[in-house]
């Protein structure tokens, strides 16, 4: 029998992972099947002297996760034992503020802190982004400016990151990997330019995890196109909506889904422009979301 120890998962893709104990970092292969592993999860190891491999024996209990829905709209976790999640926004490719707020409700259903990384800022901001990010700020999120660039913003994302397991996330060529670059010297990250139609291009394919300097790990995860938080780690009345949940102790009914209810306090604060127009629709697109995958679970799920 080898030595057992406790580890953190850095990385982790397929049946292989690479873990971290005392500053070390060695490969790693889950025991048995069922034993999916994600960036962040605390495990028990033991060293195979033998065959002189690790084999991770045990997932020790997940304190926060991060879920999102996959393609066959299951839960998944992507990210464990967090507890800050920056949504990475860049002029090129323009932001997709309707991607932001699903990230932002996913955080909230986590009992994540999270904030806004507006990157590239060295770059012209479109414009009605400051509206956005304003209506973003009433919400508490707040965001940080930086460039991989010029350096700017570097010490404040330090800052903000110290002490914490924070994670970077966000569309497909917004600059994350430089920002890990730039905040973890020697990081062995690949950077990427963007694609001439200026869509995004992946340069991180599976998430790894970097301690910094200063205090704190942080998660570098792969760029995305689309995503949808898990739904039923959802609150069902709020969506994780910070703004929506403000608005809706006005609301008649207790039960209200804020759509076509009577006399819906989120409704009419969206209407008059109390609340950011814009998230009032992303609500809505996200309950409708949330209402078509919970009926395609069946029942069960409705309980």
């Amino acid at each position: 029998m080898g030595t057992e120890f406790t580890a953190q998962v850095i990385a982790s893709h397929g049946r292989h992972a690479t873990v971290c104990a005392d500053g070390c970092s060695t490969p790693a292969r889950p025991f048995g099947r069922r034993l999916a592993l994600v960036c962040g999860d605390r495990v028990r190891c033991r060293r195979d002297d033998r065959h002189d491999e690790v084999h991770v024996l045990e997932r020790l209990p997940r304190q926060t996760a991060l879920h999102r829905t996959n393609a066959r709209g299951e839960s998944e976790v992507i990210a464990a034992n967090l507890d800050l999640l920056a949504v990475v926004i860049a002029p090129r490719p323009v932001a997709d503020f309707f991607l932001v707020d699903r990230y932002l409700a996913a955080a909230a259903s986590a009992g994540l802190e999270a904030l806004i990384v507006l990157n590239k800022c060295d770059l012209e901001i479109p414009a009605g982004w400051h509206t956005e990010l304003a209506a973003l700020a009433r919400c508490g999120y707040r965001t940080i400016e930086s460039s991989a660039r010029d350096g700017t913003g570097l010490d404040a994302l330090r800052d903000a990151f110290a002490g914490h397991t924070a994670a970077l996330t966000g569309q497909s060529g917004v600059g994350k990997s430089s920002l890990v670059a730039g905040l973890v010297p020697g990081a062995a990250v690949e950077t990427g330019e963007l694609l001439r139609e200026g869509g995004g291009r992946h340069t991180t394919t599976t998430s790894r995890l970097y301690p910094l300097a200063g205090g704190g790990q942080l998660i570098d995860s792969p760029g995305v196109r689309d995503f949808a938080p898990a739904i039923e780690r959802l609150d069902r009345k709020t969506l994780g909506f910070t703004d929506v949940a403000r608005f809706a102790t006005g609301c008649r009914f207790l039960d209200c889904r804020h759509l076509r209810e009577p006399d819906c306090a989120v409704r009419e604060a969206a209407e008059r422009a109390t609340m950011h127009p814009r998230r009032y629709e992303s609500y809505r697109r996200l309950r409708h979301l949330y209402d078509e995958l919970r009926a395609a679970q069946g029942p069960a799920a409705r309980r």
